[in-house]
Formats: C-alpha cells, structure tokens, sequence
C-alpha cells in the first residue's frame, strides 16, 4: 500500500501492531538530491532511526526490527562500508545509554563474524546492559540476510537429529520457525520499506510470510514521527485474513 491514508483512522490497542519491521532505504539517494556524500544520507537516517524508536515506544509497538546492514551490503565501496562500520560503533557509544534510561531491550541479529573485535564486542555490551528492560524490543539486523537465517535454523535442526534427539518425521515448521534469530519474538505484522522500492530483499523470508506490507515513497532519513504514524494508520484499516475468507473474519468477531 502506498500513497496517503487518512488521518481519521485511530490506531487503538486491537489494530496496532506488535511488531514492526522496517527496511530503512534511500539514504544515499537523499545526500545525493542533496550533492552530498553517501555517508551524510546514512547519518541522517540515525536521526529517522530515533524518531521512530521514540514513535513506536510510545504506541506501544512491543517489537521494532531494523534492517540496519544486509549481507549483501558488503558489496558497496569500501570507504562507504567503513563509514557505515564506523557509524554503527558510533551510534552504539552514543545512543544504547539512552536506550536504557527509556526501558528499551537491544537485541542485534545477524552473523557478527564479519565484525571486527572491537565491534562484536560493543553489540555484546550494549545487549547485556539492556537485557531486562521490558517497554519495547529493539532489534538491529546487522549483516544479516533471510536466507542466513533460514540455514542456520535448519543446521540446529540437523545438529539434533545427528545427535540423535529429534527424528526427521519430527521436523515442523513452529520448530524451525523457534530456532529463526527472531524465534522468541512475534512474529512481524507490519513490514515498511522506505523510498519507493517494492522487494523484501532478502528481509525476514520466513517471518514475513503473512505480514502487511507498506511501502512508502519518502527516502529513509525523512521517515519520522508523521511517516511512521501513516503507516501505522494504514495497517489499523487492513483486515488480516491468514488464508481465511470475508466471512468467516466477521463471523468470528461477531462472536467477540
């Protein structure tokens, strides 16, 4: 869904929702409508990130999901990786603290072997001082792709039916599905990609299997507080169906 949605919608308790995964793209294009480098777009989308953060804690969203860094992300320029590394160390000393003091729980997701000592190390203290806070999960896919995360779930399978705890005829799909990265968690109801584009890239491919999409034309770093509510808005009108018709929807809230 695109385009503008009406104010008029409340986002109440029973249409919001419990998770929210974002693609935050079009940081590069928005320095570049700007004749600036690559690298001011991505510190203009910490600013969107706050924004958001602040937004959906205060909706009482109980999980936020970023896609901060794809495993194919590896790919760019070199000095616009280091300047995303960089920024990531940075913003982890500046904003985790603040994090804390707002009961935010930080969790990052994805294969930190990739990271340098000195990175992997931060993500781990930042986890561990925010552990037990409870207003809302923040989590950070960092390095992190669908496909990763779909094979090292079915490797943790395949480790337990060699040791001989599970039998093949055992495998379903919730046991899979809690092995994910994200397998405590709910699963997503809401996925936004920002700046136009219209893919999931490689994003939650298990997890987005019945999540609501919305894809809005605004390039990342303006993404804030009046965006995120008009997403917000627009998933409150969406009647989620999981496979089941008009009919048997109503009947079962008439049944409420």
């Amino acid at each position: 869904m695109t385009g503008p949605v009406s104010a008029e919608i409340p986002v109440s308790a029973d249409s919001r929702p419990r998770h929210v995964a974002i693609i935050m793209d079009g940081n590069n294009r928005w320095a570049k409508a700007r004749r600036l480098k690559g690298v001011a777009g991505h510190k203009a989308g910490v600013d969107a990130v706050r924004s958001v953060v602040e937004t959906c804690a205060r909706e009482g969203v109980e999980v936020l999901t970023l896609f901060a860094f794809s495993s194919e992300n590896w790919r760019r320029p070199k000095d616009e990786v280091s300047a995303l590394m960089k920024l990531f160390l940075f913003a982890l000393e500046r904003e985790v603290r603040k994090l804390h003091r707002n009961n935010i729980c930080l969790r990052i997701i994805g294969d930190r072997s990739a990271f340098n000592t000195t990175l992997q190390e931060r993500m781990a203290k930042a986890e561990e001082l925010t552990r037990n806070n409870s207003r809302m999960t923040l989590v950070i896919a960092a390095n992190y792709g669908g496909h990763w995360d779909i094979a090292q779930a079915t490797r943790q399978v395949a480790d337990m039916v060699k040791c001989g705890q599970l039998e093949p005829s055992d495998i379903t799909d919730d046991l899979i599905q809690q092995r994910l990265s994200t397998g405590d968690l709910p699963l997503p109801d809401l996925m936004i990609r920002t700046a136009g584009e219209q893919r999931i890239s490689n994003f939650m491919l298990w997890q987005l299997a019945y999540t609501e999409l919305y894809f809005s034309p605004v390039f990342w770093p303006d993404f804030k507080e009046d965006e995120m509510r008009k997403a917000l808005q627009a998933y409150a009108g969406r009647q989620r169906r999981f496979g089941q018709t008009d009919d048997q929807i109503a009947a079962k809230l008439s049944q409420q």
